[in-house]
């Protein structure tokens, strides 16, 4: 894929040298407060893999985001094709995020998850983008209000992925937004140039 740019990241596959990151935002238990498993080096570096030959196919992903003025990687954020996902998701394209504890609350999800949003609707065409979360994942869910997404209650779900040792990470909600409606917002609120 080529990179996408922002402002201030450079949204990209995977490299060798993000391996550490990689696995330290898979294991952390901040960043992991909302999902049943952390995974091991091992494991990290298998589903690392698994998404870079994603990105190659299917020229989108989840990628990693680098801070264009230091070249750290900082997390990933990307789109990804909701296959084999819960009923109210399949066949969709979800838009999702995770990244490392530092650098949240700076901005950086928001302004790729916006270039993200571009590219679904201006380059692969697509009619809905989707994004779930666990109930009470507040941070997750004030970036899809950010970013435009709207709450559906209607097509909330019991994540089917979550073991019955997690009832509390069960319930997700879902949101999403259309082609219409991000096209209308780009009228309303115009990037800056």
């Amino acid at each position: 894929m080529k990179p996408i740019r922002t402002e201030r990241l450079i949204l990209r596959n995977w490299r060798d040298d993000d391996r550490p990151l990689f696995h330290r935002i898979n294991s952390d238990e901040r960043v992991m407060e909302f999902f049943p498993f952390r995974r091991s080096r091992a494991e990290a570096d298998a589903k690392l893999d698994a998404f870079r030959a994603e990105i190659e196919h299917d020229g989108f992903g989840w990628t990693a985001a680098e801070v264009a003025q230091t070249g750290e990687c900082i997390g990933f954020v990307g789109l990804h094709s909701a296959e084999n996902k819960p009923a109210p998701a399949t066949g969709a394209v979800e838009i999702g995020w995770r990244l490392a504890p530092e650098y949240w609350g700076k901005g950086y999800v928001s302004e790729a998850a916006r270039a993200w949003l571009a590219f679904g609707f201006e380059t692969l065409n697509l009619d809905e983008i989707v994004s779930f979360a666990v109930w009470n994942n507040t941070r997750s869910t004030a970036v899809m209000e950010r970013i435009g997404m709207r709450r559906d209650p209607a097509r909330d779900f019991d994540h089917p992925g979550v073991p019955d040792s997690h009832p509390h990470l069960k319930r997700h909600i879902f949101y999403a937004i259309s082609r219409d409606d991000w096209f209308q917002s780009l009228k309303q609120n115009p990037p800056l140039s």
